[in-house]
């Protein structure tokens, strides 16, 4: 099963086509070179294995990010036990 985490865009370095994202509070280098469209800092994007695939809107990313978080959150309560 693959995984692709909203993550938003707080940098691009179009020099190296590598963007900086921040990805539930950690930043991260993503590569830029899947990406046709245009992105700006701001921008939320589904990241997979290090690459930015997709621009995605905000709305969307938040929700999938509140439901990242409550698995995490389940996960860790789970381990508790």
């Amino acid at each position: 099963m693959c995984l692709a985490i909203p993550s938003k865009v707080v940098e691009i370095n179009k020099e190296t086509n590598i963007a900086i994202v921040d990805t539930m509070g950690v930043r991260r280098e993503a590569s830029l070179d899947l990406m046709q469209e245009t992105l700006e800092i701001g921008d939320f994007v589904l990241l997979h294995i290090g690459y930015i695939m997709s621009k995605i809107d905000e709305e969307s990313a938040i929700q999938s990010l509140k439901i990242y978080d409550e698995l995490i959150k389940d996960m860790e309560e789970d381990e508790e036990y």
